[in-house]
């Protein structure tokens, strides 16, 4: 018996926050003034997770797969880029082990939304909420991400192929 392929990968994605946009984190909408700008809904928790899987498959990030110049992407549902995603993993005859995501925003404050967010990973992904972690942390009033202009988010996985 083979042993497992096991193979890791790491995302990150920031989005500035403006007025006038939803904030929608794991495809969950947050209440709130500000939301995050960018050619699709913005959604950086999505966009970070999507970049470790495709770098865990050692394949180009998701402005490869789906461009900002492309007007098809405008307002696109981060969603479909993680289903696109996902089928590439399974293409490739790989499954989640498990994925680990820290959202770094000032404010709102994200605590309270996270097992939604969870909760819609998992759907989305078809991996256990056991199987999937996300924190959220602030930068201190440091810099850019402290002064609330922006969220960022890191996202690690493993994908184990059978």
């Amino acid at each position: 018996m083979n042993p497992p392929i096991i193979r890791t990968g790491h995302g990150f994605d920031l989005h500035r926050l403006v007025e006038g946009r939803k904030l929608i984190l794991g495809g969950v909408e947050i209440p709130h003034h500000l939301g995050l700008l960018g050619h699709s809904d913005a959604d950086c928790l999505i966009h970070a997770l999507a970049d470790s899987i495709l770098g865990a498959l050692a394949l180009p990030d998701i402005g490869h797969h789906f461009p900002d110049d492309d007007p098809v992407n405008q307002g696109l549902d981060s969603s479909i880029i993680l289903h696109k995603v996902i089928s590439l993993c399974k293409e490739r005859g790989f499954h989640i082990g498990n994925i680990d995501i820290t959202l770094i925003a000032e404010r709102p404050k994200l605590g309270p939304h996270l097992p939604r967010m969870r909760k819609n990973l998992s759907e989305l992904l078809n991996t256990p909420e056991d199987c999937i972690g996300i924190k959220a942390t602030t930068h201190e009033g440091i810099g850019a991400l402290g002064k609330e202009q922006g969220i960022a988010a890191h996202a690690v996985c493993l994908l184990i192929k059978a």
